[in-house]
């Protein structure tokens, strides 16, 4: 006999009734026989989890002022659709366990402490090469899932890469004076290129909120520019401080001229905001993404950032990805949770998938 086991690829559909279901043209059939079932998993080429690049990478554009002036945002109109996402996009069982190891996949893991020690950057890393205990891992049918990255700070870089050597997962690291990116501009240039040389692939800068709240979209566009070109080859992902700008349509711009500067993704938060990532400002920076898209052809990234920790909230922020961007937008190259104790409640809802049960959260540690 034969069972279908929906959970080692992830492909997602929607059915225009408010529900997501997986593509069962994906499915993989696996004898329903433990032993048998055992020796076609060692069989079967290994499906990489890890993040690659796919795309070209965002070349820039020169300012475009007058696209980036008109863009406005209708507040009440943004709040209204995403206060209605949540209860209308649900998913149950195998469905729901899919959806959640393809959030793991797109997770940066991330430590971004006062007290960060060497040992605790290792057990991040362990973390990271084994999101999931390894019993649970193997009845998905996901024995090779990893997180998308880890996220350190500078001087945790060479501990992160080689924690996590020849695993393929990159390391990132925050730079240019994280997380107020108060400090002068030659020395944040310095951080960005001195991470590089640690091993960091991505980089995370936080741009000059100032430049926003004062409109000096020139300044803007003319830093991002400078980071993007002291990242060299490492990906560069632009932190806008949602919630330190101001308003939708401040958000809106800026990202608009972060990607015209070469940002490979937008971030939504440093996480030390009060507020960080929210679904009304996710609407708002995905809509630029597709804008971008739409008129260079050019695929930009999206991270939110700070706030998400819960395993429903991950299926919703992946949920609207999907409306708004596609499924091509569904993968570590161009999504990324960051993110630590989010991992912790998906490992939860995997066992209560599994078992009927919830398990206490000291039962799956992070380091």
């Amino acid at each position: 006999s034969v069972e279908r086991h929906r959970l080692t690829f992830i492909s997602f559909r929607s059915n225009y009734r408010g529900k997501v279901r997986l593509s069962r043209t994906r499915m993989l059939e696996l004898p329903s026989n433990p032993m048998h079932r055992r020796f076609m998993s060692q069989k079967m080429t290994t499906v990489t989890q890890l993040p690659q690049t796919l795309e070209p990478r965002n070349p820039g554009l020169p300012l475009d002022l007058d696209w980036a002036l008109s863009i406005q945002a209708n507040t009440s109109a943004i709040e209204r659709r995403c206060a209605s996402l949540p209860a209308r996009r649900s998913v149950k069982k195998d469905h729901q366990a899919a959806w959640l190891a393809r959030a793991i996949s797109c997770i940066d893991l991330t430590t971004l402490s006062g007290d960060d020690t060497a040992g605790r950057v290792k057990r991040l890393c362990a973390k990271a090469l084994q999101p999931v205990r390894h019993d649970i891992l193997q009845q998905i049918g996901l024995p090779h899932l990893t997180t998308g990255a880890v996220c350190v700070y500078h001087d945790m870089i060479e501990t992160a890469v080689t924690a996590l050597q020849g695993s393929g997962i990159p390391v990132a690291a925050v730079s240019t004076g994280f997380p107020a990116g108060l400090s002068p501009l030659h020395l944040r240039i310095e951080e960005i290129r001195e991470s590089v040389k640690a091993g960091a692939s991505e980089i995370d800068i936080v741009i000059s909120r100032r430049h926003v709240l004062t409109q000096n979209w020139q300044a803007l566009y003319d830093e991002m520019a400078v980071f993007r070109s002291a990242c060299g080859d490492a990906h560069v992902k632009a932190i806008l401080a949602t919630g330190e700008l101001g308003s939708l349509r401040n958000v809106g711009r800026a990202s608009l001229i972060c990607m015209m500067a070469g940002a490979d993704f937008i971030k939504t938060s440093t996480g030390k905001e009060s507020v960080n990532a929210t679904l009304p400002v996710t609407l708002v920076m995905l809509r630029a993404i597709r804008a971008y898209y739409n008129r260079t052809g050019f695929r930009v990234g999206y991270k939110p950032a700070g706030g998400i920790s819960k395993a429903k909230d991950a299926i919703t922020y992946l949920a609207l990805m999907k409306e708004e961007l596609g499924d091509r937008w569904l993968r570590p190259d161009l999504f990324r949770f960051g993110a630590s104790s989010l991992l912790g409640d998906i490992e939860r809802q995997l066992e209560h998938h599994l078992t009927g049960g919830y398990s206490a959260n000291h039962r799956h540690p992070i380091g």
